[in-house]
């Protein structure tokens, strides 16, 4: 579609917000900075309120302009299902999905989702954002993302599961670690070893703190990250065990380099990867389309991990 349905105030409000200043709007948008100010001044003019602040290092969203651009950017969405509906009532198979997903996906699911995406579905393009659990949420429920693959994802009623699976919890180290030989391990014999700890902002970390609050209370170890590429790397080190589920190193469970060996402690629920739309936007034919392929992704990762699991 050429022209965009949603009016250039609101396209052009929305973009300062997401830059920063109207300057650097123009340059993203191709457009002279002085048309996008008259743009948000005619708009702060018919609503009767200020939209911005205009600050000496740039601008900043009021909570009127907050209300409006949220509604900005859903109308956008809405544009794009539209225009992907009725691409599909003319039979073609074209358009463009947001999917936000997590850190540990960027090198396992997502280059083969993109992959067979590319070779199926070649008109269909696709953004992802990589995030935590909360900001996936978020980003479902504003309209930034159009498709979520989230880990423990508490159930509301404003969202829409597709597809979810239990994920047990494990401690994971390399073939040749002592602890590799179990069947199974104690939190007590994991913590024998240096632990590579994901931080609070990863809510297996949070589950931990709450249920296992004595990991953290003595001398211990460990290192703590936000980087779960860096906590891998550290178990592949071979010194270093890190508690986590099969999907987060399912590829290098898969090629043999790491072992996932279940907790057995009392009361160790198993995590959760649940597939989510927003329940007030039923998902186009393209967001479906896109959402089987990327569960059927999931659920070959999971598969090849637990079958490689099972020779060991």
């Amino acid at each position: 579609m050429r022209h965009s349905l949603v009016i250039a105030g609101l396209r052009y409000a929305d973009q300062v917000a997401r830059s920063g200043s109207i300057q650097k709007a123009a340059r993203e948008l191709h457009v002279a900075a002085s048309a996008i100010n008259r743009q948000i001044l005619s708009l702060e003019d018919e609503l009767g309120v200020p939209l911005f602040e205009r600050l000496p290092r740039g601008m900043l969203l009021t909570a009127s302009g907050e209300a409006l651009i949220a509604l900005a950017r859903r109308w956008r969405q809405d544009e794009r299902l539209l225009v992907a509906e009725i691409r599909r009532i003319q039979g073609i198979h074209q358009g463009h999905v947001s999917l936000a997903a997590m850190d540990s996906h960027a090198t396992s699911i997502l280059p083969t989702l993109v992959e067979e995406l590319s070779m199926q579905r070649p008109l269909i393009s696709l953004s992802v954002d990589v995030a935590t659990p909360d900001d996936a949420e978020t980003a479902l429920l504003t309209g930034r993302a159009d498709l979520a693959a989230i880990f423990n994802l508490a159930p509301r009623r404003e969202l829409l599961v597709l597809w979810k699976s239990a994920l047990p919890l494990g401690c994971v180290v390399v073939p040749g670690h002592p602890l590799a030989r179990h069947q199974a391990v104690s939190f007590q014999e994991a913590t024998a070893y240096p632990i590579a700890l994901q931080s609070k902002a990863i809510t297996i970390r949070r589950y931990l703190e709450a249920q296992y609050n004595w990991l953290f209370n003595e001398p211990r170890r460990y290192i703590e990250t936000n980087s779960l590429q860096l906590v891998k790397q550290l178990a592949l080190g071979g010194k270093h065990v890190i508690f986590t589920s099969e999907l987060d190193v399912a590829s290098e469970l898969t090629d043999g380099r790491l072992v996932f060996i279940p907790i057995r402690d009392r009361g160790a629920e198993p995590q959760w990867i649940s597939v989510a739309v927003d329940a007030a936007r039923p998902p186009g034919p393209i967001v479906k389309l896109v959402a089987e392929r990327l569960i059927a992704v999931l659920q070959g990762s999971l598969a090849a991990a637990r079958t490689q699991g099972m020779r060991k």
